[in-house]
């Protein structure tokens, strides 16, 4: 059933894209059997998640009939001299080894063994195609909502000390290094995400069954729910709604070359200036820029990365909290994202977190309240932001501390109620419900 769910939304979001002239999800993930991937690094992860159904032998035959592929294609490029000018030039011969289990699956494999395999490649392509999905949402919401929000957010933001203004300032001081550094940690929080997810998974291939709750169907669900999000509350982002865009980074990043927006920025205030405190409006922008900020799914993705590795050796949740202060520090720092984004984004990601272990455990009152208070939080911060940015701002020391006292107010709800079902103190579902296939 979630197979057939997740096949549907595909299609229809296949459809809804052509209707804007846009690639969709599968179209896209189509063209990368042939052409050059836009992420090697994300098709490698998928191949890895993939292979933790498979023994060490399988292993070493898949990444060796990845990397052979690879060769294969490079040289081919080679020959007919065509170059990759977008992309990757690598990454093919992984999404034909994940393609490849999938018919060794459905053609030499039978009962149990058939639908493990088929659950590590769903796997795979799933992080694959959550990207894909995550892209087109992207798109369509540059083409569905003209008008954007900032105005309210960045009014709002004062109440934080304007957060983005500050770390920009921090971040264009470090020069190329600091920025460089920041982006590769930021472009590859997917990866991040699949080495807590392989510690996780790494007794699939003994156990022969995946474990109830990990961090991919976190990532996942909030990949999925976000964009929505969006459509809601659509925002640019500092950058763009004060400044050039992307082209203030083109004189040190090694591969930007966005072209400027700043003909529809309300002024060049960031991160020099933080914008004065005005009653805010609506404002339009252009269709290309995704209005992908609130909440900042990728504080989102890196909290989650941090509430999984907790479990992990100590070189994993130094990890994990590494790169979720580097995911913070590039969120405001590049002006993708306002202060206000990102307190959204953290009770966002402990609200999904929490219902995927509340479903998990069968719905249970301390569940159920966590969850519903989460949600309150929430939509309490995104109406707060839209209907009293002026208020806030005009009395930061009281509307700043309540902010942050929200968000740790279900940081505490979520840590004490978590900890008490893993004292067993609440009741749970039998042992047996908690390992569930993906």
């Amino acid at each position: 059933m979630a197979g057939v769910a997740a096949l549907g939304f595909l299609i229809a979001l296949e459809i809804a894209a052509r209707g804007y002239g846009l690639p969709g999800p599968i179209a896209g993930q189509a063209r990368e059997v042939v052409f050059a991937p836009k992420s090697g690094f994300l098709l490698y992860a998928g191949m890895a998640l993939m292979m933790v159904v498979l023994t060490w032998r399988q292993r070493f035959i898949a990444v060796g009939a990845a990397i052979g592929i690879d060769v294969a294609f490079l040289v081919v490029r080679w020959a007919v001299d065509a170059k990759v000018t977008d992309g990757h030039p690598f990454g093919n011969g992984a999404l034909w080894v994940i393609l490849g289990c999938a018919v060794i699956a459905l053609t030499r494999r039978t009962g149990r063994e058939r639908v493990l395999l088929l659950k590590g490649v769903g796997l795979g392509l799933l992080l694959v195609a959550g990207r894909k999905t995550g892209d087109t949402w992207l798109l369509i919401t540059s083409k569905t909502r003209p008008m954007v929000l900032d105005q309210y957010v960045a009014t709002a933001d004062h109440a934080l000390g304007n957060p983005s203004w500050l770390v920009g300032r921090i971040v264009t001081a470090t020069g190329p290094i600091g920025f460089n550094f920041l982006d590769i940690v930021y472009g590859q929080l997917a990866v991040a995400a699949v080495v807590v997810a392989l510690y996780q998974l790494r007794n699939v291939a003994v156990e022969r069954r995946f474990p109830g709750h990990h961090l991919v169907r976190t990532f996942l669900v909030i990949g999925l729910l976000g964009p929505a999000i969006y459509m809601i509350f659509p925002v640019v982002g500092p950058i763009f709604a004060y400044g050039t865009g992307a082209e203030h980074w083109a004189t040190v990043s090694l591969w930007s070359d966005t072209p400027s927006s700043e003909q529809w920025a309300v002024a060049d205030l960031w991160p020099k200036t933080p914008p004065p405190i005005d009653a805010p409006h609506h404002m339009p922008f252009d269709g290309i820029t995704p209005r992908n900020c609130m909440p900042s799914l990728h504080t989102a993705w890196a909290t989650a990365i941090f509430i999984h590795s907790r479990k992990g050796p100590r070189i994993l949740r130094f990890a994990g909290t590494f790169w979720l202060v580097a995911t913070l520090a590039a969120t405001l720092g590049f002006g993708y994202h306002y202060g206000a984004d990102l307190i959204a984004g953290v009770v966002f990601t402990l609200t999904v977190e929490a219902a995927l272990r509340t479903f998990d455990r069968g719905w249970d009152r301390s569940g159920i309240r966590l969850v519903a208070y989460g949600a309150t939080v929430f939509a309490a911060l995104l109406v707060s932001y839209r209907c009293l940015p002026l208020e806030m701002a005009k009395h930061p020391w009281a509307s700043g501390p309540l902010l942050v006292l929200a968000m740790a107010s279900v940081i505490y709800g979520y840590v004490r109620t978590i900890a008490s079902w893993e004292r067993g103190t609440e009741p749970a579902r039998q042992p047996e419900s908690r390992l569930e296939p993906v």
